[in-house]
């Protein structure tokens, strides 16, 4: 018990000795030999107010192993700061935590997909613009606050897989752009006080171990640093066949404010997609009634042919050729064929009157 506590105290003090951000940390006499596990799936809790940052969830160690940090909305240090990432990278046998930073630009954060807008490089979640931050609504979950500055564009992120590391077996693959290693130069900002209070409780927390809730959190995500329950609080969700491997790549099934964002209508369903039926999810009433409407007309067509083939077959009608049921001064529905058909022979009846007028007309013998 006394060893176990000693060993606690060791690795707690060797933790504050970490250097500050921007350089690979890893405790004195720890030799981190197991990947960390793949990121969990959850939405994006709603902005708090303006002016605030996302920084996503990561997987941290301590002395019972992985940990969840949740993500959660930051307000920066000083204007026009950014936040880059930490990640765990593999490096001479053993995975080694780099810490995130601020700064004036996003730098490397070993290809990991973090989602909402960190999609394995640079930030697509919002930009600073004359000394104010404006917002990527396609990207971030405003819910029901008012956000002014805003932008709307859309997201393409090819890199989908939730690995939560670079490098080693199975780690992103992923190396610095010659603007990340411009980023790495620059002055950096260690995370805030809060932000480190927030990793701190995190620590403490039983339920965010990995050995507990086997890579799913139950606190995944939250509106403020430190607020471990309440309504900001998101759960992980559980992962299935359908989103075994899809990453968070933003507030899907959430509330945005200004219009919506042009990735979310139906690519598959252009013409339907702005006039669902009611409780009819991808309904088509408009696309539907034209089907209808093409459909009858075929079948009126058809029956069409059908009694001109008839009437073709049977001869003219009784009245010189006119169609039966037809207009008097309608043509005989066969001189609309292709070409010319001969003349039927009159055949002789006791009854046709044209027959006797002939035999009336013949000279005595």
């Amino acid at each position: 018990m006394r060893l176990n506590i000693a060993a606690r105290l060791i690795f707690l003090v060797a933790a504050l000795a970490m250097p500050v951000a921007g350089h690979a940390q890893i405790g004195i006499g720890v030799s981190i030999t197991i990947a960390p596990p793949e990121l969990p799936v959850y939405v994006q809790p709603e902005i708090p107010a303006p002016g605030y940052i996302w920084a996503p969830g990561y997987w941290a160690y301590g002395p019972d192993g992985y940990f969840w940090v949740p993500g959660t909305w930051v307000q920066p240090p000083a204007v026009g700061l950014l936040w880059t990432p930490g990640y765990w990278g593999w490096r001479d046998g053993v995975y080694v935590w780099n810490e995130g930073y601020w700064g004036p630009h996003v730098g490397f954060y070993g290809g990991v997909n973090y989602g909402f807008g960190y999609v394995g490089t640079g930030y697509l979640g919002g930009r600073w613009v004359g000394g104010v931050f404006s917002y990527n609504q396609s990207v971030n979950n405003f819910g029901s606050v008012h956000i002014t500055n805003v932008y709307n564009e859309t997201v393409i992120n090819n890199n989908v897989t939730r690995v939560s590391f670079n490098g080693g077996n199975g780690g992103t693959s992923a190396q610095p752009t010659a603007a990340e290693r411009a980023a790495s130069q620059e002055h950096h900002v260690a995370p805030t006080a809060l932000q480190t209070q927030h990793q701190q409780m995190a620590s403490t927390n039983k339920a965010l171990l990995a050995s507990q809730n086997h890579g799913q959190p139950t606190i995944a995500a939250t509106s403020k640093p430190g607020e471990f329950s309440g309504r900001g609080v998101v759960a992980a969700k559980e992962v299935g066949p359908g989103n075994g491997n899809k990453p968070n790549t933003g507030p899907a099934g959430t509330k945005l404010n200004g219009p919506t964002e042009t990735k979310l209508s139906n690519p598959a369903n252009p013409e339907g997609s702005k006039s669902n039926a009611p409780g009819k999810p991808g309904g088509n009433p408009q696309g539907s009634a034209a089907l209808e409407k093409q459909e009858l007309e075929k079948q009126q067509l058809e029956k069409q042919q059908l009694e001109k083939r008839e009437q073709e077959r049977k001869g003219p009608g009784p009245q010189g050729g006119q169609a039966q049921g037809g207009n008097a001064g309608a043509k005989p529905l066969a001189t609309t064929t292709a070409g010319p058909r001969p003349p039927a022979p009159p055949q002789p009846h006791p009854q046709q009157p044209q027959q006797k007028g002939k035999e009336e007309k013949k000279p005595p013998g």
